[in-house]
Order: C-alpha cells, then structure tokens, then sequence
C-alpha cells in the first residue's frame, strides 16, 4: 500500500490539461472486440483501471501497439475465447469493475461469453441487473456459479427487441448497446443514459458502419448490421479532473487555467460550482480560476439551504459530489449534499471531520457542510483513501490545510487520475511519496 506525503497551505498557480474521459475509455477499448479490423484510440489516459484492461484484452489475444503517449492501436483478429476459461481471466477480470463490458462485444461478436463478478470501489451497491436483463431481452441466457463467483452466458441468437432498462446506466447502456450493434433485427432501448461518454461510443460505433439513431437522447434505436469495421477515435477530456481542478483552485487559493477542458460537453459542472461562489473565466476551451480568498454559496430562491444531489444526465454526475463537499468546506454558508446513487460514498467525511471541516452527516446518503469562511484552517493528519473521488477530495483537503498530511492506499487515487503527483507539483504543491 503506497503513501503520500502532502504539505498543505501553499498557493498553486499554472496550467494543467484534464487526461482523456476514463470512463469513456473503459467503453471504447471495450469496443474494438466487436471488430477484427484495425482501430486506434488517441487520449488514452495512463491510468491503473485503464492500463488493466488493454492487459486484460492483450491476454485475450488483442494485438496492442503503442503508437505514442496515449495513442494505442488495437486489432482483434485472433481472440482465445479458451483464455476466458483460466484462473488468470477469473482473477484478473473480477480485480476490475471494467471488465463487465467485455460481455456485450463478445456475446454480439462471438455468442458466448463468461465474467467473473466483477470489483471496484468499495462506494456502496453497484449490481449488474441493466447489464444483464439487457442481454437477456436480446436473447442470451445465463448461467450463475456461486461457487466460483462465474458468469456463463449464451448469447448464439441475439435479436433485437425493444427494452424499457430498469435504470439509466451508463454502463448498462453502454454494454447493451454493443451488443446490440450485431444482432439480428431492430433495438429500441428506452431509459438510455445520454452521458457524453455514450454519445461517444454511439459516434464511434457508427463510424465503425452501426445503425445508432438518437445519439444523445434516452430514446435510442439500433439497427443490427453485419459486422463492424475499424475507425480512429480520440477521447474527450476527462470531466471529472475538470471539476477536481476547480475545486482544487477554491480550496487552495490558486489561480490555475484548466486547458482544454471540453465546455461544450460539460453540463452543469461549472454552474454547480459557481453556485458555490468560484469564480470562473470561460477562455475559448479553457477555463480560468482566479485565486479567490472567499467564496459564498448560494441559496434558492426562498432563502433555503442549498441542495447538490447527482441525478442521471444531464444532471450533475454522482463522481464529482465528493469533490464539490469538500470544497464547500472553507465557502462562506451551507450547503447539503445529497449522494444519491451509492449508500457508502460519504463514509470519508469522517477524516474530514478530523481535519477541522464542520460536517453533519446526516445518513448514508447526505451531509451538511457549514463553510467555515477560512476562519479555521484545516489541520493536516493521516488518513486512508477509501475510493478514487474521495481520495482525491482528501487529497484537495490536504493540500488546502496547515502542516504535513500523509494520505495511506493511494493507488485508489492512481485508478482514477494519470500521474497526479507529478501534474499537482507542476503547480507548486509539496506532495513527496514515501
């Protein structure tokens, strides 16, 4: 288990450029199983969920070329289907959350397929059910061994068929979508999430030669081909880093200039935290945080506290609450926040509560923070990261505070955001590995 030391309390200033969307990279390396044909993927961020699945799909028999920092070149011309059957495969896949989206590429491309139940962040429930009613409406049936905690699915007669999917996920969506791509017939699927990853996917896929209408809307239609081609396909930048630079900006008192930050596909991120008070420049692609010694939240309209909660696209993404608690934490006022989607994400307030934040977890789901207007200083301490977004939110908290914290498990932090110590200190923040 690595360690971080941070010395907190010192002002940053610089420009730093968000990696590519690793959740959208999850989806699209996924993707070039449904072809034999070349296909190249540029912006590939060079992060530990990342890197373990091209691993995963080199052991399967993909042939991967690095073409460059971040340019990867995948061809899927000869898979070993034999490889799903070895201990390494059981190991390996359930070591990481993304390997759940392997199945709809192999079930349309091959018509079986076998996952072990899959890991990840330890944030509360995360089931498969979207993924699986999915394929099975399409026609694959399931096989459960408990013993072995195995998947075994067959999926020789996929047909199209209209769904209503039981929730808006974004990687159900995304997996029943790539299995539907080569089924027989028409799919409708009804409560699609939209997120911009998946309009991403759905972009790449028609290019590949999909049927993909209503990109971008939760009513999508796919009409069944014959088979996809390759293409070349370039990330967008990483929206949760986005919203991690800006509250990292508000916490620590620095002017930074966010480049490239992809505004057109950010939603309501920078009005969320422009409600908290940060100010903002929107500079062509670029955004520019000024070093602000306050920040004041705002209230609704009648005068009550203000509520952040995640909500499926186009609404305020569940990844970034953790970030926008903590910066609310020095703001001049309070603010609820509501974590709607995973029972145990708020857990690390505790660490928070530890530091000096005066936070009021109300139950699994939310918490009030009273800003504490930088009339307390947080105090630097040792803690451990539990997830991705809280460990960074930690380490924003840590940076923000007076004297040394050392932050425990930072590999959490590693899964999520590509070279992250190096990226900080080129903005003057002490962070020493130990």
């Amino acid at each position: 288990m690595a360690s971080i030391e941070v010395k907190g309390g010192i002002p940053l200033r610089g420009t730093i450029e968000p990696q590519g969307a690793k959740n959208e990279a999850l989806q699209v390396i996924c993707a070039v199983l449904l072809t034999p044909a070349p296909v190249i993927i540029h912006k590939v961020p060079l992060i530990r969920d990342v890197l373990k699945l091209i691993e995963l799909l080199a052991d399967m028999g993909v042939a991967v070329h690095e073409l460059g920092p971040g340019s990867y070149r995948f061809e899927a011309s000869q898979i070993h289907l034999d490889y799903l059957e070895s201990e390494a495969f059981r190991q390996k896949g359930a070591a990481l959350r993304g390997s759940v989206m392997v199945l709809g590429p192999l079930l349309a491309r091959f018509g079986k397929s076998r996952i072990p139940k899959p890991g990840g962040d330890k944030i509360g429930r995360r089931r498969l059910d979207t993924h699986f009613l999915g394929f099975q409406q399409l026609g694959a049936n399931f096989i459960y061994d408990e013993k072995n905690s195995l998947y075994d699915i067959d999926a020789s007669q996929l047909k199209g068929a209209y769904m209503l999917l039981d929730e808006a996920s974004v990687t159900g969506t995304a997996n029943v979508i790539m299995a539907a791509v080569l089924a027989q017939g028409k799919t409708t699927l009804y409560n699609a999430a939209c997120e911009p990853y998946i309009q991403q996917l759905c972009a790449m896929l028609n290019r590949m030669g999909a049927k993909i209408t209503g990109i971008g809307s939760n009513l999508l239609e796919i009409e069944g081909v014959e088979a996809l081609g390759g293409t070349e396909h370039t990330l967008l930048p990483d929206m949760i880093e986005v919203g991690s630079f800006i509250g990292l900006a508000a916490m620590t008192q620095s002017e930074i200039t966010i480049k490239g930050a992809g505004l057109p596909y950010l939603g309501p991120i920078p009005t969320v935290f422009q409600k908290l008070g940060i100010q903002m420049e929107f500079r062509g692609d670029d955004i520019f945080i000024p070093a602000q010694a306050h920040y004041e939240v705002d209230t609704f309209i009648d005068g009550s506290i203000l509520t952040i909660a995640d909500a499926p696209w186009p609404g305020f993404t569940p990844d970034l609450l953790s970030i926008v608690l903590v910066t609310a934490i020095q703001a001049k006022g309070t603010v609820l926040v509501h974590q709607k989607m995973f029972e145990s994400r708020l857990f690390f307030v505790d660490k928070l509560i530890d530091m000096g934040a005066k936070i009021i977890l109300c139950d699994p789901h939310r918490a009030t923070v009273i800003g504490l207007d930088r009339q307390i200083q947080l105090r630097g301490i040792r803690m451990t990261s539990p997830d991705i977004r809280a460990g960074v939110a930690l380490l924003i908290a840590a940076l923000s505070a007076e004297g040394v914290s050392i932050i425990d498990n930072v590999e959490q932090i590693e899964r999520g955001y590509q070279f992250f110590e190096e990226r900080f200190s080129n903005l003057g923040a002490r962070i020493r590995r130990l």
